[in-house]
């Protein structure tokens, strides 16, 4: 009952409420702009702290390898990277203000992706469009400028170091003499700088798990192994392989 009754006044209050000053606390809302000068303090700020967050990430995110452990991918090391990039534009956003800190953990709060990401850089690219759009949404429009072309920089610059993308296949080439078409296939493949293992072998084929990128098509590698030996190699295949 106490509940009911306070309730019952909170909303009283707020309907007494001029409808005139409540149009000016909405008007001053949306019109709480940063002036100019403090626009420009905090772009002087983002272009000494975000090269700074990025190479004490790149020193945590490239430090040696102990023997053991395993491979790092590239696109994890990436991602690291931005997300220290995406940290620093936040607390830029949020500076002193509460009030700011408790809305971007709402805008947070809000995100739902439950797609598969197959690169994690783009989970860290969508983490700095949030960290942009609630740069531009409190008014810091110097702010949100430089911090989109400052990420889409360090992207250039990291995905240029990145390899290039390879889809794996099984090659089965079948022959009538393996043994001596074997070392044949495997100076082919090494010619054309692929990525292979052999799998299996027996007197009638031979299986490799070669790695191609994905700009070059697997017809002129056919055509190069059927001229190894037109007369012993009885058939080519190709299979695509599902990563795990």
């Amino acid at each position: 009952m106490k509940l009911l009754c306070a309730l019952a006044a909170a909303v009283a209050l707020t309907v007494s409420i001029p409808y005139s000053v409540r149009a000016a606390q909405t008007a001053d809302a949306l019109a709480d702009t940063p002036a100019n000068t403090t626009q420009l303090e905090q772009l002087t700020h983002a272009v000494v702290r975000l090269p700074v967050a990025a190479v004490f990430a790149s020193i945590l995110a490239l430090r040696p390898r102990r023997r053991g452990t395993p491979p790092r991918q590239m696109s994890v090391v990436q991602t690291q990277i931005i997300l220290a990039i995406v940290g620093a534009v936040v607390m830029l956003v949020v500076g002193s203000s509460l009030a700011r800190a408790f809305g971007i953990v709402g805008a947070a709060g809000l995100v739902r992706y439950r797609a598969k990401i197959a690169d994690p850089k783009d989970a860290g690219v969508m983490l700095s469009t949030l960290a942009v759009g609630l740069a531009a949404g409190v008014g810091l429009w110097m702010l949100a400028a430089f911090s989109t072309a400052f990420v889409l920089g360090v992207l250039w610059l990291v995905e240029s170091f990145e390899p290039r993308a390879r889809q794996a296949f099984s090659l089965t080439v079948k022959a009538k003499n393996t043994e001596t078409l074997k070392p044949k296939v495997a100076a082919l493949l090494g010619r054309y700088r692929l990525e292979y293992e052999l799998r299996t072998t027996s007197n009638e084929e031979i299986c490799y798990e070669v790695k191609i990128p994905l700009d070059k098509k697997t017809d002129r590698l056919s055509e190069a192994i059927s001229k190894l030996d037109k007369d012993g190699i009885t058939g080519i295949e190709w299979a695509t392989k599902k990563e795990k």
